[in-house]
C-alpha cells in the first residue's frame, strides 16, 4: 500500500507543464525551427543543448513570446501552458511574460537600485497593496535567488555595481518576483566565471522545487549536472528528448550520440 503511494505522489510531482505541438518559427524566409513537439514537465529542469543556431534559443523564447518583438518572426503550432493556448488572441504578452519568467545570457540588471530591480515587476503588476508587501516580496525574491545576504545592507546601491555572478542572481530574483510558474534561462551562466557559475547552478537546483526551469546550454556538462530531462536541437529539428542520463549514455539518434562524443558541434 505504501508504494501505491509513492508512485501515485511521484506521479503528481511530474506533470506536463507546456505542451508544444507541430511548432514552426520562421525569421522572413529562414525556416528556423521545424515542426517542434515536446512535454515539458513541472517541478524540473530541462536542458535544451545543440550546436550554435540549432534553434534552441528560438525555441525558447517562444514559450514566452519573445518573438513577439522580432518583426521578421513567425510562429506556428501550438504551446499550451497548463492546457491554455499561449498564443490565442485574448493572451496579453506582458502578463505571460509574469508568468514565465526569463533570465538572459549577460546579466542585464536595470539602471536602478537593487531593490527597485526587483520591486519593479510586483509593482507593474499590481501585485502588492502596500509598501511593506513589497518589501516581503522583495526579500522573499532576494533570498530565493540566494542573494540576500549579501546585499541585505546595500538595497539602494545600484544593481550594475555588483559583480557578474551577483548581477545574474539579482536577474533571477526580478524574474521569480512576480511569482512566475515556468523560469526560462538562455545561457545564464555563459558570461559568468567558474565560481560564480558554481552558486547559479547550485540555485538553479533549488529553484525546481517551486517552478519548471528550462535552461539553454552550450555546455553538455552542464546540462548533466543541472537537468533531469534534456532535449536536443540540430539544424532547427529536435531530434531527440528524454531523461538526462539517458540522453548522455545511451541516446537513442546518431546524431545525437555524434553531438555527444564531439563529432559534430
Amino acid at each position: 500500500m505504501n508504494d501505491m503511494r509513492i508512485v501515485e505522489r511521484d506521479v503528481d510531482t511530474q506533470h506536463t507543464k507546456i505542451t508544444a505541438r507541430g511548432v514552426q518559427v520562421y525569421y522572413g524566409t529562414n525556416h528556423a525551427l521545424k515542426d517542434v513537439d515536446v512535454d515539458i514537465l513541472d517541478k524540473t529542469v530541462t536542458a535544451f543543448i545543440g550546436p550554435s543556431g540549432c534553434g534552441k534559443s528560438t525555441f525558447l523564447r517562444c514559450l514566452n513570446r519573445m518573438n513577439d518583438t522580432v518583426a521578421s518572426a513567425r510562429v506556428e503550432g501550438k504551446i499550451l501552458l497548463d492546457g491554455e493556448d499561449i498564443y490565442a488572441p485574448n493572451v496579453d504578452p506582458v502578463q505571460l511574460r509574469a508568468k514565465v519568467g526569463m533570465v538572459f545570457q549577460k546579466p542585464n540588471p536595470f539602471p536602478k537600485s537593487i531593490y527597485d530591480n526587483v520591486s519593479y515587476g510586483p509593482k507593474i503588476h499590481g501585485l502588492t497593496r502596500n509598501k511593506a508587501e513589497l518589501d516581503a516580496i522583495v526579500e522573499k525574491s532576494l533570498r530565493r535567488a540566494a542573494i540576500w545576504d549579501e546585499v541585505k545592507d546595500r538595497l539602494d546601491a545600484p544593481g550594475t555595481g555588483l559583480s557578474g555572478g551577483q548581477q545574474q542572481r539579482l536577474c533571477i530574483a526580478r524574474a521569480v518576483a512576480t511569482n512566475p510558474e515556468v523560469l526560462l534561462m538562455d545561457e545564464p551562466c555563459s558570461a559568468l566565471d567558474p565560481i560564480a557559475t558554481a552558486q547559479v547552478e547550485e540555485l538553479i537546483d533549488e529553484l525546481r522545487s517551486q517552478y519548471s526551469v528550462v535552461i539553454v546550454t552550450h555546455s553538455m556538462q552542464q546540462a548533466a549536472r543541472v537537468s533531469q530531462r534534456t532535449a536536443f536541437f540540430h539544424l532547427g529539428y529536435l531530434v531527440e528528448y528524454g531523461e538526462t542520463g539517458q540522453i548522455f549514455t545511451n541516446p537513442q539518434d546518431p546524431r545525437t550520440e555524434s553531438y555527444i562524443t564531439g563529432r559534430i558541434g
